[in-house]
């Protein structure tokens, strides 16, 4: 997985108003928390911030103030609903060696059997527990030839070294269903509409 080291500031001004002046300053306000220690207001540069998060379940190395050196996962992201710029952003402080439960993406490769069905992602991300700074960015599922009431299994999904589920073993992650029956054309329509007349 990937590490990123990113400079952050320690802050002591809080609200709206403070938040936006960060904001201006293409900073993004955020809090890191846990080992049972007091949050932390950092503040964090937003073009560096964003390059990292575009890695799922980034590792990120802060460095606070100079002084401090943290590791830390993003646990939660704010973003702007309309623009999309960050907003703030929640860090969990993690340890080496230390297992953290995350969600990781499940990706599909392979075609379904011909036939025109449809594949449901049931669940996005598969819940898993994961050492800090192994934690796997995606799986892969080969849905190869599968057909219509095909389903994969939590449990059927191969995990790298290390990474176990956090999720019931039989929850259903992916399922194959067939495909509605189309809406009859305008033409067809007219058609049966003509042979009823």
């Amino acid at each position: 997985m990937s590490e990123v080291k990113i400079t952050a500031a320690t802050r002591t001004e809080f609200g709206k108003g403070a938040a936006r002046r960060i904001r201006r300053d293409s900073k993004v306000p955020g809090v890191l928390y846990g080992h049972g220690s007091d949050p932390l207001h950092l503040t964090l540069p937003g073009h560096d911030l964003l390059m990292a998060l575009r890695t799922p379940n980034v590792l990120i190395s802060l460095d606070i103030d100079g002084k401090t050196k943290e590791l830390a996962i993003p646990k939660s992201v704010q973003r702007d609903p309309i623009k999309g710029f960050l907003e703030h952003v929640d860090l969990l402080l993690v340890k080496r060696g230390e297992k953290v439960n995350v969600e990781i993406y499940v990706h599909t490769e392979g075609e379904l059997a011909p036939g025109g069905y449809l594949l449901e992602h049931v669940l996005n991300a598969l819940p898993v527990e994961a050492e800090a700074t192994h934690i796997p960015e995606s799986v892969t599922v080969s849905i190869e030839g599968l057909e219509s009431g095909a389903s994969i299994l939590a449990k059927d999904i191969t995990l790298p070294s290390g990474v176990t589920l956090d999720v019931d073993p039989d929850a259903v992650v992916l399922q194959v269903l067939s495909a509605q029956a189309e809406e009859p054309t305008e033409e067809a329509a007219e058609g049966e509409e003509a042979a009823e007349a």
